[in-house]
């Protein structure tokens, strides 16, 4: 990342920015991050013009540490091998916390006439991850007085015909503070990404509430980042709208509303019940969302949660407190570290298997080894299976027609896909419901399939 000054009238020496950033022109500087580092200097340093470069280096390794225990749908060595390292987003937003940590806060005490000066400034960021448009920079960034040029990255500049990837070059050009343009891309480039590296808490809405208090109550895509920049937990979100926006009312918009995870739990509880299911199998259990609630209904008596992820199967059984457990109920719930696509004899015998927003995260070509492994070694009475419905995506405020709701989804089915390969199940009926707000054209967000082996099955 580059910030260009150019003198003014009443900024005459534009080498001031140096007293701005508390970071000297004639100097080089590197700063520890936790997961690597940054560099801060000074390609040009001129009365007319100066710029500051902040160059960061992600260390993988360290990276790989530092991430949370699991991420929904990662493949095993997701956190070391990414995009991180070479893209501006919630990494860089880290890095220009730690440097201009002052300079974001309007501290100058060798020049404290400096800080409330307005600065003719541009922006230069060569790689930043956009979804949902490259046109999206310009909807969060111009509100706040930047002019922003994006300039798409092809997949491979070889091969024409791939396309664009969701990269971009971005160019920001206007006039404010150094506090406020720092505080804007601290905000704004992990909303672009709508990735976060790190865990999301109460103390993340406190810091977006500082950061962006001045402006974001009247930022007409306030929606859109505070669902983004929280991780999209709706609780975190409502507060700090509450905070900004006293006299809001509650969003009605659905399609990005966490709530659709509820939602889903609900429905596959329900065809659980209808079932009179007593032992049921999650597949791809992550950290025991679904299992909580499963776990809370003594109707069932054997629950198993599988998962590919060991570091998913210990947050599970942290969130589950199962090592606090009397023996009696301990024994009704079990952590297993399989997968969906693997034959495993301890899967035999089941009522029901769930696999709830799971084949969405396996690739196509694996597949038929799931059915085989679900449906024909397992052999459970009933199978739930639950899926995005990717007629419904365009409905979702910021993600491109050609996007997928998730960066680890191998594909999304449509309706009739979706029918489609259910259909192909040999030794069980099949039925579809859908699961979340219903769109007369689209469908719901959710597809839930429910398979019933016919008793005539060998």
């Amino acid at each position: 990342m580059t910030l260009t000054a150019d003198a003014t009238t009443d900024f005459t020496d534009s080498t001031e920015l140096g007293y701005l950033l508390h970071k000297h022109p004639d100097k080089v500087q590197n700063f520890g991050l936790s997961v690597g580092s940054a560099t801060v200097f000074y390609p040009e340093a001129m009365r007319e013009s100066t710029c500051v470069a902040l160059i960061l280096d992600v260390d993988a390794l360290e990276l790989g540490r530092s991430l949370p225990k699991y991420s929904p749908g990662e493949f095993a060595l997701g956190r070391y091998l990414n995009d991180r390292p070479y893209a501006g987003a919630s990494l860089l937003a880290v890095a220009i916390s730690r440097v201009f940590k002052q300079a974001m806060a309007g501290v100058c005490t060798a020049r404290p006439d400096l800080p409330d000066r307005e600065l003719p400034l541009r922006i230069t960021l060569p790689s930043v991850p956009c979804r949902g448009g490259s046109g999206l920079a310009a909807e969060l960034f111009g509100p706040l007085g930047w002019d922003a040029q994006t300039t798409p990255i092809p997949l491979d500049p070889e091969v024409a015909e791939w396309g664009d990837s969701v990269y971009v070059d971005l160019t920001l050009t206007g006039t404010a503070t150094v506090a406020a343009a720092l505080r804007h891309l601290y905000v704004l480039l992990p909303v672009l990404d709508d990735v976060k590296h790190y865990w999301v808490g109460e103390d993340e809405a406190d810091k977006l509430v500082r950061a962006a208090g001045d402006w974001l109550g009247d930022h007409p895509r306030i929606e859109l980042i505070t669902e983004r920049y929280l991780k999209h937990r709706r609780e975190l979100v409502e507060s700090v709208v509450d905070r900004l926006v006293p006299d809001a009312t509650p969003s009605v918009q659905a399609p990005r509303d966490p709530s659709l995870g509820e939602l889903r739990a609900r429905a596959v509880l329900a065809e659980l019940k209808v079932v009179g299911a007593k032992t049921v199998v999650d597949f791809g259990c992550g950290e025991g969302r679904l299992l909580r609630e499963l776990f809370a209904d003594n109707t069932f008596e054997r629950i198993i949660g599988v998962d590919v992820s060991s570091r998913a199967l210990d947050s599970a059984q942290r969130r589950l407190r199962l090592d606090d457990l009397g023996d009696r109920q301990r024994a009704r719930i079990e952590l297993i570290h399989s997968s969906a696509t693997y034959r495993d004899n301890r899967l035999r015998g089941f009522d029901a298997m769930v696999l709830m927003e799971v084949i969405e995260h396996v690739d196509a070509d694996r597949l038929p080894a799931l059915v085989r492994s679900v449906f024909q070694e397992s052999r459970a009475s009933t199978v739930v299976v639950t899926t995005p419905n990717s007629e419904y995506n365009e409905l979702y405020d910021g993600l491109a027609a050609d996007e997928f709701r998730h960066p680890d989804h191998r594909f999304e089915f449509t309706r009739a896909q979706f029918q489609d390969w259910a259909a192909e199940i040999d030794g069980y009926d099949v039925r579809f419901e859908g699961v979340g707000p219903m769109d007369d054209t689209r469908g719901t967000p959710t597809q839930l399939a429910v398979f019933t082996r016919r008793e005539d099955t060998v």
